[in-house]
């Protein structure tokens, strides 16, 4: 080895790596950095010397020094201590150094390379280092910082090596630093820091060895005094920053005396620095820990620093403490890191002067500026935990400060006062009256509303001041102290008060019952959600239920009693969606405090408290419903009047009265919370007997009552009618006085003569009254209040309250005749039936109210006044439905005032869903009240249907939805109206409206025939209504689809129970109908349960079910009023209407008469020319189709086609406005099942025709002659027919096509070829046209796959792109329609003849498919091959490869009777002079060695290969890949005798394989990975095949592909060592590959060939050829993926054959002069 290594020429391969360090590719770099330090380890010296060598003259000549350098610290790190020469060490540190000298440059990545250089060689031998940079410490050296940084360096590395030489160090250093410049300040000052922190290490390390003795002392002071007078207080300020931070690490480190001294400079210098950012900040924040441990907490003596000497300190950094650290600033952890360097340094003191600390800080927190009292609270608290021995005995005086700062505005005080008292509660340190206080601290910002928060983000002025403090002014410091926000302080607040109940038990004493008093105050009431959580966590861990709980409750005169706290707890329960789920902690803690209430009480909350928690439960659902605020009221009154019910105490029932009168202080005007009190005292005063009280408390909630606020005055409403439930007299008394004395007040006058109020104040009152009046009906009890109604009716009261003005007013007085109405309707459901007096007056009084009349139109659409029109419908219906029945003139008045209502704008939708539902009522109210008989009905029925058919078939959705709507509930109505299910009120089942009125009805109608008392289902006139909302089921919106089929269900469901007149006698059979009723209602069901269904198929469904039901004068009168529905404003609806009238064309068309069809054949004509929509056009023309079944045929297609002719001579059909009326007819017809077979008939006829003869070999064409021209129009036109054939024509059209399929598919194939033929000639349109009538009739017949195939690609202009069409084209039939394959290569063959080459080739393309379906056809298939042998030697090269192609694709069952002629072709056609032909050649043998048997192969298999490996360098990708995977075939062929003979060449393979593993192309490297594994059975190895089933093999990555090589060359020299030298002899030859990928592979598939070989001296001959060409590509290869190839395979042989060994002599003896490379 040593003899083969030694004729290698090592030196030249280092010096070229070393050049390649400054190759251009930084690939090239780093590959040949990574191998030099690969190798650096076998021969240092040689590698530093070539180092050396070729990059003399420095970075001025070498473009890539800080590569050398670092090249040459990783050989000096390497060389072992024994050969390491001090003389060769210092000639290298003079090299670093005097690249170094040269430059101004400072931290360059070079410099930092030369640095890493030193520190290499001070590892070694640290003293020649150090004196090597010594000789340049002088302060006219322009690189001094760079020599100094260098000692930094090496002092960090290897602290305890540099430690030891300090005193020389200093010694250098000391002389120059006078003479340092400022910008140079910072690098001396970070070495000073630097070295400290080493002489530290050492110092633990080595505790008894004297490193700081006298002379290293001195230095230090004088080093120190230096920093702390000159630099520390320069005006640079990265000067003074890096000395304060080398005097933090100095501290420790120089003299008592002299740290004491320099006290009086240092600490102002430290605090200085406090002016600017956080970085600046912390920084000096570790100096002045160090500083003040170093002074205080020494062990040499006592503290340097008094108490008093340190105030200054403390003053400073007070306002720093209070820094935000929980800001979510980028600077976050800066912050917090500051933070705690201060509290520790807060800790340092304390720990040496604990009281005057806690003075200091007591004292601090009394001062006037809002800084530093948030520092010292945040100092206290971090002390409080540390110091609590040594403060035990300042408790009283610590809680006394902190109770000072209880009313303290600022909300950054606050928070830290918050955060302070939890840390002092969980140190003992609250009891007594103070922690009360304390507790009603926490508890007051808890009650921060949401609407303070608000106010404190909008305002412009900040909400907590930053007062400057005297020393530090710089507007930095307030940037680094986060403003805090209500919001944040409520937080803080609430968890701290959590905490308090829940983690501290001593608090418990504290916290009950005296947290009871906080529910109360009106200050607080934002924070009972949070105080009732506190009390559930008390109630956890104390027992409610003992009775010395209730004693110690009742004997405390302070804690709030158990009526004010119900009564209080009852009304703050009033919004659901209040803060912290209020609602929720309210009711349970009143299940904890339930022992507190009378008895029984706790059992019935027991069973009620969990039915309300889950109505409100899930708050996201409860948004949901738009009444669950009135719902959640409800449930809160009947909680409180459940609970009443069970108190048997009359007094507690009294005190809780006066407990709600008293709840009246704690809540304003316009609060929300007032109604439901009003409520709550109205249904206790319900359930009190006493007179006198009940008149007291009603005056009470009067003159507590601010009417002029709409929920303030609804409240109070209510609870008056709760009063008159049972006090009904009281109350009526009480509203008389109200009413008489509106505006008789002497006082009210005088101030409206100023203030004009006059009538706003009496709008708010006769609202009030109308309200009161109106719940006083609606809660009294029924058998009292027909006198007390007809009394106030008989009044003017109303006429004078019809003069208010203010909406919410007009609001009030609607809702009270709504409820005045409600309760003569709620008597009579209690059997008191009595008429309401003036009804008809009332109903225009609402309509005036309303702000509309029967003159005016569209009204306001503001919230209010949509809400005042809610109301008045919702008053109208009422009015509607009492007794006597309303007049027809009143009806039509309110019908016109009211209907417009449907065309309202969808939003606000929440006003608006409610204002169209009381109008579907009023309209269902009409309906029920109006009519004598069933046709009065009927006829009222209609008459309001009619009015809503425009919101029917409306353009907007809104309104259609609401139109249908309306039409259902009335339809609904009137259905129930006869069939007594629901009565006229709309209450279903059995009630006592229905029972009413089927009295009423039999008094009525008990002596006239049922004729009279039901209508005729002619009366419904179901055609015309039925042609109406038909396209509703074709509607866009489901919600309209649905409703639209119910619609007509209901309208059936009516018909079928109705009797007819005696002329309709040709009506359907019942049983048919009955049917069709069953099937609708099906339809509706489904539609009901999920209205995103098929909508086609269910549309079907209503269609055919109404065709059935309709009668045959219902449906002639359908079909002759159509033009409407058809012309419908919606596509969908539209398309609907059409289907439907063809449907009934079809089904019942043999009903109609001639004059019937007549007039339907009008409508549908009409509707045609009206619509301009091409789809809806065609599906009318669909529909007359039908209707022309029986007329000449061949007349109508031939005036159709000559019109398409014309159209096509004269016009752009293509941009024919509305779509071209020919082409609708064509798909009409090819729809129509009689008329599509002969349309498809006539024509395929015309399309036989061939096109003009064009002389396309030559590229020529006459011009064509006006027959010529007319029959191209005309040809033309057949294939625009056909293609709307095709694209129209459904299921009828595609059974016709079905039938003639092989005929159509031939033509067009065939016209592929001369239309291609003429696209050439510059005739793009027949291509054009052919092609989509080929998609379409791809698209016709179902196959989608053909269709995608025919519009992948765009026009097939390119001859390949053809080909590969018709081929594809031919597949997909052949594979989906296999009956059709023998017709039509019958066709096809005959057309192998023709003179014209492109027909010829389209031909051959589809035959050479149609040959792989010929299985079990054996006679086609004789055919097939003797037609395709014939054209083999075709004067076109793509006729013979399509020719060949076909030939190869013969079935499997049959291709042994050709296999011997197969492959004789293709070894001829492997040398064919057309590269195309020769592709095709391989593709066709990949796929004949599949199926060939051996004894076909056997003779030519060395034929073949031989003639396959030429091909496998041919630089066209695809060959080579194909080339590559038909070589892995033949592997199964190797057998018998010829398998020698084919190893030997699978050998000489194998290289050039492994090779094009990771060629460019990816196919290439496929089919390699592929034919190794077929070719690695042969080699017969162990493990050999395993190697190609790695992960690494079948990745495309470069690094994983080198695995592989390395593990194959391991493979190949352990087990093919024989082969390796053939192998070698094969990469080199490579080496002049003409790609350069392969190129690489070939350098590094060499290298760890020869690397790894274990006998290495066998290839020395082929090591001593590779090397010097490594060596010589590494600097003549233009490819940098070469170079790098050759870098790192150079490192990888040198490795293994180290021939760097005996290489240093040869580099003495090239280099004489090596002793002087380095001066």
């Amino acid at each position: 080895m040593a003899s083969s290594s030694a004729s290698l020429p090592a030196l030249e391969a280092v010096q070229v790596l070393v050049s390649s360090l400054a190759d251009e590719s930084p690939v090239v770099r780093e590959s040949s950095l990574a191998s030099l330090k690969e190798i650096a380890p076998l021969n240092s010296i040689l590698v530093i010397d070539c180092c050396v060598s070729i990059s003399k003259g420095g970075r001025r000549r070498f473009g890539n020094m800080a590569g050398v350098f670092l090249v040459m610290a990783c050989a000096v790190r390497a060389m072992d201590p024994k050969d390491v020469d001090s003389t060769y060490m210092l000639k290298l540190a003079k090299i670093a150094t005097s690249e170094i000298i040269t430059s101004k440059d400072f931290n360059a990545d070079w410099q930092r390379a030369a640095a890493t250089l030193l520190v290499s060689i001070g590892s070694h031998v640290p003293k020649l280092m150090m004196e090597e940079v010594f000789l340049h410490l002088s302060g006219s050296n322009i690189a001094l910082q760079s020599m100094v940084q260098i000692l930094a360096d090496f002092a960090t590395v290897e602290a305890l090596k540099f430690s030891p030489h300090l005193k020389d160090v200093f010694l250098r250093i000391l002389p120059i630093l006078g003479s340092v410049r400022d910008a140079q300040r910072p690098v001396f000052a970070n070495a000073f820091k630097c070295w400290c922190q080493a002489a530290w290490q050492y110092i633990r390390d080595f505790p008894s060895d004297p490193l700081l003795d006298t002379d290293v002392m001195s230095f230090m002071n004088s080093v120190f005094e230096l920093l702390l007078r000159v630099w520390a207080s320069s005006r640079d300020l990265k000067v003074r920053l890096c000395a304060v931070d080398a005097l933090g690490q100095m501290v420790g480190l120089i003299t008592h005396s002299q740290l004491k001294a320099g006290l009086p400079r240092l600490i102002p210098t430290i605090l200085d620095l406090y002016r600017k950012d956080q970085e600046i900040a912390f920084l000096a924040t570790q100096s002045l820990h160090n500083l003040l441990t170093a002074c205080l907490l020494s062990e040499s003596g006592p503290p340097l620093l008094d108490f008093e000497e340190l105030i200054v300190i403390l003053c400073s950094l007070l306002p720093i403490s209070c820094i935000n650290y929980q800001t979510h600033s980028s600077k976050f952890s800066i912050s917090l890191k500051t933070y705690n360097e201060i509290q520790h340094c807060f800790l340092v003191i304390g720990s040496v002067y604990p009281d005057d600390l806690c003075a200091f800080l007591l004292n601090k927190c009394q001062s006037k500026d809002e800084l530093p009292t948030i520092g010292a609270l945040c100092a206290i608290k971090h002390l409080l935990p540390r110091l609590l021995e040594a403060w035990h005995n300042k408790r009283a005086s610590l809680v006394e400060a902190v109770k000072l700062l209880i009313d303290e505005q600022s909300l950054g005080v606050r928070k830290a006062l918050s955060e302070l008292i939890v840390v002092m509660a969980s140190h003992c340190y609250l009891s007594g009256p103070p922690a009360e206080l304390f507790v009603e601290y926490l508890v007051r910002h808890c009650a921060i509303s949401d609407h303070d928060i608000q106010m404190h983000k909008t305002s412009k002025e900040a909400s907590f001041k930053i007062i400057p403090f005297q020393t530090f002014q710089n507007k930095n410091l307030k940037a680094m102290i986060g403003p805090v926000s209500p919001s944040e302080l409520r937080v803080i607040c609430e968890k701290s008060l959590l905490l308090l109940a829940i983690t501290i038990p001593e608090m418990e004493h504290v916290l009950w019952p005296f947290i009871l008093r906080m529910l109360l105050p009106k200050k607080y009431t934002g924070a009972v959600a949070t105080v009732c959580k506190c009390v559930t966590e008390l109630g956890r861990h104390r027992s409610f239920q003992t009775s010395p709980l209730s004693c110690e409750f009742n004997i405390s005169n302070d804690i709030p009693s158990s009526e004010d706290l119900f009564a209080r707890l009852i009304v703050l329960m009033h919004d659901p969606f209040a803060r912290e789920e209020l609602a929720t902690q309210i009711l349970t803690v009143l299940c904890y405090l339930g022992s507190l209430f009378p008895k029984n009480l706790s059992f019935l909350w027991h069973d009620e408290v969990p039915k309300m928690k889950a109505y409100i439960s899930d708050l996201d659902d409860l948004r949901q419903d738009l009444s669950y605020q009135e719902t959640w009221d409800d449930m809160i009154v009947n909680f409180l009047a459940v609970s009443l019910d069970v108190v048997q105490d009359n007094e507690w029932i009294i005190s809780l009265g006066n407990a709600f009168a008293r709840q009246y202080a704690l809540y304003d005007d316009d609060d929300e919370h007032l109604s439901l009190l009003h409520r709550c005292l109205g249904m206790l005063l319900q359930k009190v007997d006493d007179r006198i009280y009940v008149c007291g408390k009603i005056e009470w909630m009067y003159d507590h009552a601010t009417i002029s606020i709409p929920v303030n005055r609804l409240g109070l409403a209510k609870g008056m009618g709760l009063i008159a439930a049972s006090h009904l007299d009281t109350v009526l008394e009480k509203l008389k006085h109200i009413l008489d004395n509106v505006g008789c007040s002497t006082f009210q006058r005088f101030l409206s003569y100023f203030s004009g109020r006059v009538l706003e104040d009496a709008d708010d009152t006769y609202a009030a009254l109308a309200l009161m009046y109106g719940y006083a009906a609606r809660y009294a009890p029924s058998t009292v209040i027909e006198a007390r109604i007809n009394a106030l009716v008989g009044t003017n009261m109303l006429s004078r309250l019809l003069h208010v003005q203010h909406p919410t007013a007009k609001q009030a007085v609607i809702t009270a005749i709504d409820l005045l109405g409600h309760a003569v309707i709620n008597a009579a459901e209690l059997g008191i039936s009595f008429p309401l007096k003036r009804r008809d007056q009332m109903l225009d009084y609402v309509l005036t109210l309303m702000g509309r009349d029967e003159n005016e139109e569209l009204v306001d659409s503001s919230a209010e006044h949509l809400h005042t029109q809610t109301l008045a419908l919702s008053a109208c219906k009422t009015l509607v439905l009492v007794e006597p029945r309303l007049p027809v003139e009143a009806r039509n008045r309110v019908l016109k005032a009211t209907l417009g209502f449907f065309a309202l704008p969808s939003d606000p939708s929440d006003i608006i869903g409610p204002l169209v539902d009381n109008l579907i009522s009023l309209l269902c109210a009409i309906l029920s009240t109006s009519g004598e008989d069933g046709r009065s009905r009927a006829d009222q029925l209609l008459h309001i249907l009619r009015q809503v058919d425009s919101f029917v078939s409306s353009s907007v959705e809104h309104q259609r939805r609401r139109g249908c709507a309306a039409v259902y509930e009335l339809l609904l109505k009137f259905r129930n109206m006869f069939s007594g299910g629901v009565c006229g009120l709309g209450c279903h089942s059995s009630c006592t409206h229905s029972k009413q009125i089927d009295k009423l009805a039999q008094r009525k109608f008990s002596n006239l025939p049922s004729a009279f008392v039901l209508p005729s289902r002619d009366y419904l006139s179901l055609g015309e209504r039925v042609i109406t909302y038909l396209p509703r089921c074709a509607d866009t919106s489901s919600e309209v689809r649905k409703l639209a089929a119910q619609t007509l269900g209901l309208f059936f469901s009516i018909a079928l129970s109705l009797p007819k007149l005696a002329t309709s006698v040709n009506y359907t059979d019942i049983e048919v109908s009955y049917s069709a009723m069953s099937s609708l209602e099906d339809v509706i069901s489904i539609l009901r349960r999920d209205a995103s269904i098929d909508q086609s198929e269910t549309f079907n469904r209503v269609i055919s079910s109404v065709c059935a039901l309709l009668m045959r004068d219902e449906l002639v009168i359908s079909l002759h009023t159509c033009t409407s529905a058809i012309c419908d404003k919606i596509k969908q609806a539209a398309d609907g209407a059409i289907q439907a009238v063809t449907e009934f064309i079809n089904k019942r068309g043999n009903e109609l008469h001639e004059l019937d069809i007549s007039r339907t054949t009008q409508s549908l004509l009409s509707a045609t020319v009206t619509i301009s929509d091409k789809h809806t056009r065609q599906e009318v023309l669909n529909a007359i189709s039908c209707l022309a079944e029986s007329t000449n045929t061949i007349t109508v297609f031939n005036e159709i086609l000559v019109a398409a002719g014309r159209d096509i001579a004269t016009k752009d059909v293509s941009r024919i406005r509305g779509g071209w009326p020919m082409q609708d007819a064509f798909v009409a017809f090819s729809q129509h099942p009689v008329l599509s077979f002969s349309f498809l008939e006539y024509v395929v006829s015309v399309l036989d025709t061939p096109l003009p003869k064009t002389d396309m070999d030559k590229g020529e064409n006459s011009n064509p002659s006006i027959e010529a021209q007319n029959d191209n129009q005309f040809q033309q036109a057949a294939i625009l027919a056909i293609t709307a054939f095709f694209r129209g024509g459904g299921k009828i059209g595609k059974k016709a096509v079905e039938q003639s399929y092989s005929t159509v598919f031939s033509v067009l194939t065939l016209q592929l070829g001369s239309c291609h033929g003429l696209a050439g000639l510059g005739q793009l349109e027949p291509l054009q046209l052919l092609l989509l009538a080929f998609q379409s009739f791809c698209e016709c017949v179902g196959d989608i796959e053909m269709g995608k195939i025919l519009t992948r690609d765009g026009e097939h202009r390119d001859k390949e792109k053809l080909i590969d069409l018709i081929q594809e084209v031919a597949s997909c039939t052949s594979m989906k329609r296999p009956k059709e394959v023998s017709p039509i290569s019958m066709n096809l063959s005959k057309a192998l003849n023709r003179h014209q080459t492109f027909q010829r080739e389209a031909a051959a393309s589809a035959l050479s498919e149609f040959i792989r379906h010929s299985e079990g056809l054996s006679s086609l298939l004789e055919h097939i091959v003797e037609a395709m042998c014939l054209h083999v030697s075709d004067e076109s090269p793509t006729v013979r490869s399509l020719c060949l192609c076909g030939l190869v694709q013969i079935p499997a069952n049959h291709v042994l009777n050709y296999i011997a002629q197969v492959l004789g072709v293709i070894v001829a056609l492997l040398e064919d002079p057309d590269e195309s032909v020769q592709l095709t050649a391989v593709q066709c043998l990949l796929s004949v060695l599949s199926t060939a048997p051996e004894d076909a192969v056997d003779p030519i298999l060395l034929n073949l290969s031989v003639r396959l490996r030429n091909l496998q360098i041919c630089m066209n990708e695809k060959m080579r890949s194909k080339a590559f995977a038909a070589y892995g075939a033949l592997s199964k062929y190797a057998k018998g005798s010829q398998h020698q003979a084919f190893l030997e060449q699978v050998h000489a393979t194998i290289p050039r394989l492994i090779l094009h593993l990771h060629d460019d192309d990816l196919n290439v490297r496929q089919a390699c990975r592929i034919t190794l594994r077929q070719l690695a059975p042969l080699i017969e190895v162990d493990g050999f095949s395993n190697l190609f089933h790695k992960q690494v093999f079948s990745s495309d990555r470069r690094s994983d592909y080198e695995d592989f090589i390395r593990d194959l060359s391991r493979h190949a020299n352990q087990f093919l060592s024989p082969r390796v030298a053939s192998y070698l002899a094969s990469l080199i030859q490579a080496f002049d590959s003409p790609w350069p990928v392969i190129q690489a592979n070939a350098v590094y598939f060499s290298s760890c060939l020869l690397s790894l070989a274990e006998d290495q001296r066998l290839l020395a001959p082929y090591c001593s050829q590779v090397f010097p060409a490594l060596v010589n590509k590494m600097s003549k290869s233009r490819d940098a993926v070469v170079r790098a190839a050759c870098s790192f395979a150079l490192g990888i042989l040198i490795k293994a054959f180290n021939p760097l060994a005996s290489a240093t002599p040869q580099l003495d003896q090239a280099d004489p002069s090596r002793s002087n490379i380095f001066e």
